[in-house]
């Protein structure tokens, strides 16, 4: 991906697996993961949870088409990044309606939306690493290593 953003100053060989041809990728329809239900609550959720899938989604597409390219294999892990904002979304809307703890049979208990989010909150810190998309991630992209040097000092 950096040879892709910044050329190949280098000039060395870059291997074919590397090189993908830049698609125009289409927006997913997120009525397929948020579905239209009788369920006025439940309709209500996925009505929002599917704007903030789709707001994600115009956000970071044309940033990523311009700083890296996007190619039709990316199409997926750019769903799933959405998917995951819109749920982490979703969760916290939760935690602030209903709180951190509720009472359950036992007394009370931890909202089962913290242990959600949290696993949703990993998920997307692996997202915005592969995509490039924090200021560590942009610049964590190294140069490949001369193999050809045996200083192990350099």
């Amino acid at each position: 991906m950096q040879v892709v953003r910044e050329g190949n100053p280098g000039k060395r060989p870059v291997p074919e697996s590397v090189k993908l041809p830049p698609a125009d990728l289409d927006e997913p329809d997120w009525t397929d993961v948020f579905p239209v239900v009788r369920d006025k609550n439940l309709q209500a959720l996925n009505r929002r949870a599917r704007e903030v899938a789709r707001r994600e989604w115009r956000r970071i597409v044309p940033v990523l088409k311009h700083a890296v390219g996007l190619a039709a294999v990316d199409a997926t892990l750019l769903h799933d990044y959405c998917l995951c904002v819109a749920r982490i979304d979703q969760c916290e809307r939760d935690l602030s309606t209903r709180g951190l703890l509720m009472e359950g049979e036992r007394g009370w208990q931890k909202n089962g939306a913290t242990t959600i989010v949290s696993q949703y909150r990993a998920q997307l810190k692996v997202y915005i690493r592969e995509l490039g998309l924090s200021p560590s991630a942009r610049t964590g992209f190294s140069p490949p290593k001369d193999d050809d040097d045996d200083d192990p000092f350099d």
